[in-house]
């Protein structure tokens, strides 16, 4: 089901002089010679279209640098008037959104830490009542996409339709080359709810490091992402907050120039019929698929059955170990990604449990009936 939203389309409320869009500046403004001097060459890169600045910054533990506060909106006021350039800040609070909007900032953003609390999203939604200023809503830190959608509601319901959301990453228990697991699929998830929603990608919170950067921006503009949020410091090496993941302006146009910009529909009459044939090929295949999943899934219910009757347990682990070492060298010779293919066999075997659970359990009501109308005959 679609979500129902009032929304602009983003070229309506913001100048986009180059594609991809960028939105980029410090993690933290530091200081005023920090900022200005960034800002200027950021502007001079002439890939930028937003100035972006930590102000406040939520931080994990206490004792952390916490943003130099209120004074760095004076010094953002000084960088657009200098460089032109449209300014952005996070706000996780109603008097952030106050002084931010009295300081004319542009665009404001509402952070991962904050979206994951609805009284928080709440309280920025009843300030932002009445205004007319663009809002982005960075995804919660944990993978929950009724949260992420119920922000988006929230600041749509109080009236705001300049919105849009950041896909910035999410926390995972498992070690990986991220700071931030992509998750991918959720930002899938949320523009196939709402087609019409600008999701921009922050690839500086997903990899926690500059290297892997134009690795995320390129899959994220692949995936018809509208732009990105890269952080960028004048010197990162001294950069007081996540100096790993920021680049220098010069580093940063380097990398818009190395993107390739792909467009969302097939340029000519002659290539979408070729798509279009591929695409059926594609059809055919899942169709197949499809109806050979549910002819496994009735070979299943006999097996169900068949251990129900017999009181044989549901999982076998030996089973389970054949069946992945035999998908890996199946995998390996039709070129297959193992994890993908691994993820797949997953799923049908986690589905296979669930069926023949299911089985077992009807066959345990079956009998508890079977007892009561027993022992209601006996008495």
């Amino acid at each position: 089901m679609k979500l129902n939203l009032n929304i602009q389309p983003l070229n309506t409320w913001l100048n986009v002089n180059n594609e991809p869009l960028i939105i980029s500046g410090p993690c933290s403004a530091e200081t005023e010679e920090q900022l200005l001097t960034t800002a200027h060459l950021l502007a001079a890169t002439g890939k930028v279209s937003v100035l972006r600045a930590g102000i406040w910054k939520p931080r994990t533990r206490p004792g952390e640098f916490e943003g130099i506060g209120s004074i760095g909106l004076e010094w953002l006021k000084r960088a657009k008037a200098e460089t032109g350039l449209p300014t952005a800040v996070e706000v996780a609070n109603a008097k952030h959104v106050e002084e931010a909007l009295a300081a004319g900032v542009d665009i404001l953003w509402i952070g991962a830490r904050s979206t994951v609390n609805p009284f928080t999203v709440q309280e920025i939604a009843d300030a932002l009542k009445g205004h007319d200023v663009p809002v982005l809503i960075k995804n919660p830190v944990n993978p929950d996409l009724q949260l992420w959608i119920g922000a988006i509601e929230r600041i749509n319901g109080a009236g705001i339709t300049k919105i849009g959301a950041i896909h910035r990453g999410f926390s995972s228990f498992e070690k990986s080359s991220f700071r931030n697991e992509p998750m991918w699929e959720m930002a899938i998830q949320l523009k196939t709810l709402c087609p019409e929603l600008p999701i921009i990608n922050d690839p500086s919170h997903i990899c926690g490091n500059r290297e892997l950067i134009p690795y995320v921006a390129q899959k994220a503009l692949d995936l018809d992402m509208q732009g990105l949020m890269i952080e960028s410091h004048v010197d990162p090496s001294v950069a007081w907050t996540d100096a790993k993941q920021q680049v220098t302006p010069a580093a940063l146009a380097d990398l818009v120039d190395r993107l390739t910009v792909r467009e969302p529909e097939v340029p000519n009459e002659a290539s979408a019929d070729k798509l279009a044939e591929l695409r059926k090929s594609i059809d055919k295949i899942d169709d197949i698929l499809l109806q050979k999943l549910g002819e496994r899934m009735a070979i299943v219910e006999k097996i169900g059955e068949f251990k129900r009757d017999n009181q044989v347990t549901i999982l076998q682990v030996n089973r389970w170990d054949a069946i992945i070492k035999k998908g890996h060298a199946f995998a390996k010779a039709l070129k297959l990604d193992l994890n993908f293919t691994e993820k797949f066999l997953e799923l049908m075997h986690g589905e296979s449990i669930r069926k023949q659970t299911e089985i077992m359990n009807a066959g345990k009501a079956e009998k508890g009936i079977a007892a009561e109308q027993h022992n209601e005959v006996k008495a």
